[in-house]
């Protein structure tokens, strides 16, 4: 086909959409743009796969122990954010975050969505599934679905295979992508998550006092030796603990290696985006659960071969935060970004054109295993965490009634308690250990990175600044007493 006979059946379709309405007419003439700036009219695929509980805990992001050669082959063909955080340190909330572009305390999910947790987001709110669906994607997930409540429905995913284990997710998205491989007039989304690297100590013959991250299938890795954290305590516990979280980030790594493999195979490369993530830290104290950066800090990889910049073995430092996928993603799709949106997008970096970095980014926790409502600040050089509740100092992340690792700070966690205020220089402190909230010196600092948080809760409305938060099992619990009066 003559580029001039492209060019008037692509503005021939985005006329004929203007007339089916508001959404439509939007799509269109995104479309209409496209194809007066000579691009192709058809958008990538999008394969998003995403784990438990990883934060940075791979080979390519400087953890020399652990054996990722598949995720770091896709970091050194793609693309490697540096810096790159999530909303929240715990699973559904920094999920909600990744699918609908917005912070927890605004979508909905402000804790874990199963179970009489039951946290959901709210019924107005905006899936990236749902967004691509109506886009004309063709959309899927697979394992993991821990956004909703509700199920993968909510989410407009118009096929859905279960299976949280990675063996099974791999082995179902393939079947998918061997699906889709054959409707090559429509492009898809589909969205991959699994359990593995979360504990999983239950599964494990051993496992009787503790979770460990230990299934039937993942035997702990201490090939290259194991490296000790500066925020954990070099014990035997700790040792064995990483012993075995290397040995479940390396058995998700050949799982997902085998659908980065698929993708080669069934010839998506060059027309897919392929994109890697995590919700949170990993689950060792004062990691996952907490606002401190090995609670808040996650991989994200990314890799489109047909268009430059988003490939090559390119490495960003600027601070990204896992709210602004969505609208990266439909910047680089020509798609309209809806006005709620609260992340920034990032494709203007990755293009190589003129972008603002983040100043900071935001942290939140509201409820997980309790009510421990804290927010945070980090931004080049400082972390502020405010603290909205007397809990423990942080809240324990093994499900272990015995832990088996300790932190340095605190030195005895059962008689440590949150301050309301804390402030670390991330300069000659990395691994947030010596707060300077009190000390004078830092005054200045301490008051500029409070007012700015709290201009970010006011802007956002966080209710955390209104009032306490009350939980799905509080308006349970009272229907119940009200019940119980009839």
């Amino acid at each position: 086909m003559k580029q001039n006979d492209a060019n008037l059946m692509g503005r021939r379709d985005a006329m004929q959409a203007m007339a089916a309405g508001p959404l439509s007419a939007a799509l269109a003439t995104s479309t209409m743009q496209g194809v007066q700036r000579g691009m192709p009219t058809k958008r990538p695929n999008i394969l998003l796969m995403h784990c438990h509980d990883l934060g940075q805990y791979l080979h390519c992001y400087g953890v020399k122990t652990v054996r990722t050669p598949s995720l770091d082959r896709l970091a050194s063909e793609g693309v490697r954010f540096e810096r790159s955080f999530c909303t929240a340190p715990q699973c559904s909330p920094s999920r909600a975050s990744i699918f609908t572009g917005r912070y927890p305390h605004n979508n909905g999910v402000m804790g874990l969505c199963h179970a009489d947790f039951a946290w959901d987001l709210h019924p107005d709110e905006r899936h990236l599934g749902q967004i691509l669906r109506d886009a004309g994607y063709a959309t899927a997930g697979v394992g993991i679905i821990h956004e909703t409540h509700v199920g993968p429905k909510r989410c407009g995913l118009q096929h859905f295979k279960g299976g949280a284990g990675a063996k099974q997710a791999a082995d179902n998205a393939i079947g998918l992508l061997e699906r889709f491989a054959g409707q090559a007039d429509k492009p898809f989304y589909m969205q991959v998550g699994c359990i593995e690297p979360h504990r999983l100590g239950g599964k494990a013959p051993h496992a009787s006092d503790h979770m460990g991250f230990l299934g039937r299938h993942i035997k702990p890795d201490a090939t290259l030796g194991v490296d000790v954290p500066g925020f954990l305590r070099d014990t035997e516990g700790t040792r064995t603990e990483l012993a075995e979280l290397q040995g479940a980030v390396h058995y998700m790594d050949e799982q997902y290696g085998r659908l980065l493999e698929a993708v080669r195979d069934l010839g998506l490369d060059d027309s897919t985006l392929v994109i890697f993530t995590t919700d949170h830290g990993y689950a060792m104290p004062r990691a996952k659960c907490s606002l401190y950066d090995p609670g808040i800090a996650v991989a994200l990889m990314l890799r489109l071969p047909s268009r430059q910049g988003w490939h090559g073995g390119i490495v960003h430092p600027q601070m990204v935060s896992n709210v602004d996928y969505v609208p990266t993603l439909l910047d680089l799709l020509g798609l309209p970004i809806p006005a709620n949106v609260q992340g920034r997008s990032f494709a203007s970096l990755l293009d190589g054109k003129a972008y603002e970095p983040r100043k900071e980014v935001f942290g939140e926790i509201t409820y997980h295993d309790y009510y421990d409502p804290r927010r945070c600040i980090r931004t080049e050089t400082h972390k502020l965490i405010v603290n909205f509740s007397s809990a423990p100092s942080f809240m324990d992340p093994s499900q272990s009634w015995r832990p088996r690792s300790d932190t340095v700070v605190p030195p005895n966690p059962a008689l440590a308690y949150h301050p309301v205020v804390e402030l670390y220089d991330l300069r000659s402190d990395p691994w947030e250990q010596k707060d300077l909230a009190d000390d004078p010196a830092h005054t200045a600092v301490l008051k500029e990175t409070l007012a700015r948080l709290h201009r970010h809760l006011a802007e956002t409305q966080d209710p955390i600044l209104t009032e306490a938060v009350v939980s799905p099992m509080h308006r349970k619990a009272w229907a119940a007493l009200k019940g119980g009066q009839a």
